[in-house]
């Protein structure tokens, strides 16, 4: 991994990282050796990326994608820590230049460097995650920026590691699967310069963290209706867990959290400074509620004939299929301070405020007047209740348990700072609880 101080080392080759044909990707439908022919292969987990309500606003495409399952491989590609060596700074572009094995260099100082070997691991599937699109990465992943969407242009410097993170889960039984900071390039290197964290572990051997840092944070509670957000901490390169550096890319490390680890639970989020991921675990993603259920509920809301409360418009919340597109004639907008839900008007506005404040004709209150639209990612819901809040200012829907849940979770965003973030398109929360309980008006008969 190249960290900033030493642009040269770790440029774009063949990856080595492709064990018995496996080319670097993710296994989504090969049996794995144990499966059966037509048996779909066991399943580890899936990464599902904030901000994208279920597709990229592109399209999901090969390894650029919203949602990823991570599958037990046809043939083992973890790695495993084996010999260290101390060395001198020339000696490093050769230790470096052996692309057929794995090792992570900590450059101490102009003269001396060490190199940690790592060695074939039958026992583990390694999954890695970043920015760069070369064939050892089995997930892409690109900067969201607030209110959905990627962040996109030239202009736009992305804060996500080309390397950022890798994943390495058990082939057996319970298939724990554990997060590390930074992956392996081309060359099967990870490489920590000088400006870069490291130390030496009380034990004799080395860690270190990266740039911009990854953090996880596990919630309280598992990812259920009694869920409360955790603590954000930093993983190292060797899965340690430390306590937040006073900004993003400090020096200085944290305090090491001895009685937590770096194993994913369901519901565990992943922060790669820049898009934020959520764990869902198999176990976990049965208790989720499925496309054919969020279905169902919207037909059931359209069902009930909700009325505009003014207009006497019937009101209906739109097909997935039609995606997000400029509101129809039926489609529920609210008033996101009271909760109040109508079909579109044009009066009530107050310019001075805002092209989006309006004032609600049944309760006086002034605040963003807003589409409605359902939260369709149902990996990122806690309960299968019905779509009863929104949040605010966006305006995406889901089950009150979902919406609570998400409203006070914070979000790393930049060196520093954290906010509460709608799971379905990004943007941060605004009110005094993030998310408003919806009011629909019955029909009349």
């Amino acid at each position: 991994m190249v960290l900033e101080g030493n642009p040269e080392v770790g440029s774009p080759r063949t990856s080595d990282l492709r064990h018995s044909g496996n080319q670097g990707s993710c296994v989504l439908s090969s049996p794995g050796e144990d499966a059966q022919p037509g048996e779909e292969p066991i399943k580890y987990g899936e990464l599902i990326v904030l901000g994208y309500n279920g597709c990229l606003a592109s399209g999901d495409k090969g390894r650029r994608r919203s949602r990823l399952a991570l599958s037990r491989r046809p043939h083992a590609n973890g790695v495993k820590p084996d010999v260290m060596h101390h060395i001198s700074t020339p000696l490093v572009s050769k230790a470096l230049s052996n692309r057929g094995q794995h090792s992570i260099s900590y450059t101490l100082s102009r003269s001396h460097s060490v190199i940690v070997e790592y060695t074939h691991d039958s026992d583990t599937d390694m999954f890695q995650i970043g920015r760069s699109t070369e064939n050892m990465i089995d997930f892409v992943v690109t900067d969201t920026s607030p209110g959905g969407g990627a962040a996109e242009g030239p202009s736009a410097q992305s804060t996500i590691s080309r390397y950022a993170c890798r994943i390495l889960c058990d082939r057996r039984p319970p298939y724990t699967a554990r997060i590390y900071a930074a992956g392996f390039d081309a060359s099967s290197n990870i490489f920590l310069g000088e400006r870069a964290a490291k130390w030496r572990t009380p034990d004799g051997l080395m860690d270190g963290l990266t740039t911009n840092g990854v953090l996880v944070m596990h919630p309280a509670g598992g990812f259920s209706e009694d869920s409360a957000p955790g603590v954000w901490r930093e993983i190292s390169v060797c899965g340690n867990v430390y306590t937040l550096r006073d900004s993003r890319s400090a020096q200085q490390r944290g305090k090491l959290v001895e009685n937590e680890s770096n194993v994913l639970q369901d519901g565990s989020l992943i922060d790669l400074c820049g898009a934020t991921l959520l764990w869902r675990t198999p176990a976990g993603l049965l208790r989720a509620p499925t496309l054919k259920q969020l279905e169902a509920q919207r037909q059931e809301a359209n069902a009930a004939r909700p009325q505009c409360p003014v207009g006497l418009s019937t009101l209906a919340f739109p097909s997935p299929a039609r995606g997000r597109t400029a509101p129809d004639k039926q489609q529920p907008w609210v008033y996101v301070r009271c909760g109040h839900v109508h079909g579109y008007h044009g009066w009530g506005c107050r310019r001075e405020r805002g092209p989006q404040e309006r004032e609600c004709p049944l309760c006086r209150l002034v605040g963003p007047y807003v589409p409605l639209w359902l939260g369709q990612e149902a990996g990122l819901c806690l309960d299968p209740g019905p779509p009863s809040h929104a949040f605010a200012p966006c305006g995406h829907v889901c089950s009150e348990k979902t919406a609570r849940y998400w409203a006070q979770t914070p979000l790393p965003h930049g060196t520093h700072a954290f906010h509460a973030a709608c799971p379905f398109c990004g943007a941060w929360l605004t009110g005094e609880h993030g998310c408003v309980r919806l009011i629909f008006q019955g029909p009349l008969d």
